[in-house]
Parts: C-alpha cells; sequence; structure tokens
C-alpha cells in the first residue's frame, strides 16, 4: 500500500517507535506491503521546498528527510515528490526553484540510500504547478543531480502536458520510470470503457518493468473494497489481454 502521511500522522517529527511498530503491526495483520508515500508536504501546513525564506525551507527538507527515516523503518519504499504547491516557484523564475529543488535533493540523495528508499520526481501538468511539467523536464532534473536514489515515475494522470501518446512516453522516458500511478485521466479508478489502456500496459509488458502498478484516485470512494475489486479486475484484464496480443505475434 502507498500512503499519505498525513492520513497517520500530522508531522512526522512527532512519530516515535511506539507509532512505527503499531503501523507495522496493521500492515502485517492485513497482508499487506509498505510501497511508499505520496502527498509527501500536505501536512504540517506552511511546507514549502524551493521558497527562498531559508528557515521554511530548511524546515520543508528536514522533514522529507524524517518521512524517508520513516521509509526506512517501515522497510524501506517510494516517495513520490508532487507537492505542487509545496515545489511552486512563487515570486522567482522557475530555473532558480529548480536549483533550490536540485540542491535540496543532491542534500538528501545518500540519507535515502542509507534508508533503502527512493525519492521519485513526479511530472505535473502546468494548471497544477510552474516547475517540472513533463517527463523529459523530470528526467533532465533527475540526471543533473545524478544520484541513484532520485529517480522518476509514470502517473497516467498527468499527461495533459506531453504531446505523444503513453506508450511513446514511456518508451522514451524508461530510464526512470521505476514506478507507476494508475488512474483515468478524470482522476477516479480506471476503466478499459473510457480509456484504451492496452497500449501502455503493452509496452511496460515490453520493457519488463517489475515495478509496482499502484492506484491513485483523487476522490473518497463510499465503499473502498469495491474500487479496490474492480481495480484488480481491471489489471487482470489487462494481463489477460497483453498475453493474446503476445500469442497473436
Amino acid at each position: 500500500v502507498e500512503i499519505a502521511p498525513f492520513t497517520l500522522f500530522d508531522d512526522p517529527k512527532n512519530v516515535d517507535s511506539k507509532k512505527i511498530r503499531k503501523i507495522k503491526r496493521v500492515l502485517k495483520k492485513t497482508g499487506l506491503d509498505f510501497v511508499g508515500f505520496h502527498w509527501l508536504f500536505l501536512s504540517p501546513k506552511g511546507l514549502h521546498i524551493t521558497t527562498t525564506d531559508l528557515t521554511i525551507r530548511k524546515r520543508s527538507w528536514d522533514h522529507l528527510q524524517r518521512l524517508v527515516d520513516i521509509a526506512g523503518e517501515l522497510g524501506g519504499g517510494v516517495l513520490v515528490l508532487g507537492s505542487p504547491k509545496q515545489r511552486n516557484a512563487i515570486g522567482i523564475p522557475p530555473k532558480e526553484a529548480l536549483k533550490y529543488l536540485k540542491r535540496g535533493l543532491s542534500k538528501i540523495a545518500q540519507y535515502a540510500v542509507k534508508r533503502n528508499s527512493t525519492i521519485l520526481i513526479e511530472a505535473l501538468p502546468k494548471k497544477y504547478t510552474n516547475i517540472i511539467n513533463t517527463l523529459e523536464e523530470s528526467k533532465q532534473l533527475i540526471q543533473s543531480v545524478n544520484k541513484v536514489s532520485i529517480n522518476g515515475m509514470f502517473d497516467f494522470h498527468n499527461c495533459a502536458d506531453e504531446n505523444i501518446p503513453w506508450p511513446e512516453l514511456i518508451e522514451n522516458n524508461y530510464d526512470i520510470i521505476q514506478h507507476v500511478h494508475l488512474n483515468g485521466v478524470n482522476g477516479c479508478y480506471p476503466s478499459t470503457k473510457n480509456i484504451n489502456f492496452i497500449p501502455a500496459f503493452q509496452k511496460l509488458s515490453d520493457k519488463k518493468y517489475n515495478g509496482w502498478i499502484s492506484l491513485e484516485i483523487f476522490h473518497k470512494p463510499d465503499n473502498p473494497e469495491l474500487i479496490l475489486l474492480k481495480t484488480r479486475n481491471f489489471l487482470i484484464e489487462m494481463e489477460r489481454k497483453i498475453k493474446l496480443v503476445k500469442e497473436v505475434k
């Protein structure tokens, strides 16, 4: 399971060993593996990783380091760095904000290695943020940092600023895709009735992708179990159709 930290605690600096043991017990009891964290900077309020305010910026990166710490305690995992509002360039050119982002990632990279975790840069459309809007821009940042614990991911929902189809995006950027967020373009659970996902999943299969495919939806469902069941059935159907395509070939 991929967890939004604010659903478990308000501030990671207040999370003690007792809390971590409790999370571990719940994961074990339910038979779930810890995949990682996303929505990293929603709580506590006031965090911003590219601000010119040194105090706020340091507090924000310290916050991320503590999340890396907790991820390590839970066995290690991915930390998806989306957080559009908390990375947005405000009052400064985007290039300057990117410098702060690169500097922060470079400093935290080795610590993430020690905690068996990877920070993944998530490209987000311009309607959400003014830096890192495409996978190509994400790749440029990742390559400039050049650390094994700083990588990228693919999100079906966040391709609004891309100008090529999903399969080509995956092909062109596969070297930085370590994680996949699955959703429809409307932010709901995926459905083959609405969009043809098969070519993208075929490409992931051809590339021998073996990472997690994590459902991410942007609303609180009335029946979470039903959504999970439908998503499971969707993935089974994808596997079946890809297998049929391979048999035809």
